[in-house]
């Protein structure tokens, strides 16, 4: 059984499914942040630094998650690397 095939193979798939609950994810806080925006519009008694708080709140939101989503990403691509160097050291 070659273990660096089924190894990798493992890996594709937590790569895959952080991927796909990451992006259902995404969707989900993408919808909190327009049903938050509906509030501020249809809602008066808001004062302006109330509205401004939340704002910032969404920003900071999508940064931290831009920010994982980055460092996820990079640390497959270090994954992958090491098996494709560990691939060309067995076929030398």
């Amino acid at each position: 059984m070659d273990y660096k095939k089924l190894t990798k193979q493992m890996i594709d798939f937590q790569k895959a499914t952080f991927e796909n609950t990451f992006n259902a994810l995404t969707m989900l806080q993408d919808q909190s942040e327009r049903m938050a925006n509906m509030f501020l519009e249809q809602t008066s008694g808001i004062p302006d630094e109330g509205r401004k708080a939340i704002n910032e709140w969404i920003k900071a939101y999508k940064k931290g998650r831009e920010d994982f989503k980055k460092a996820a990403d990079e640390s497959f691509k270090k994954v992958e690397d090491f098996f494709a160097e560990a691939e060309k050291s067995k076929s030398k």
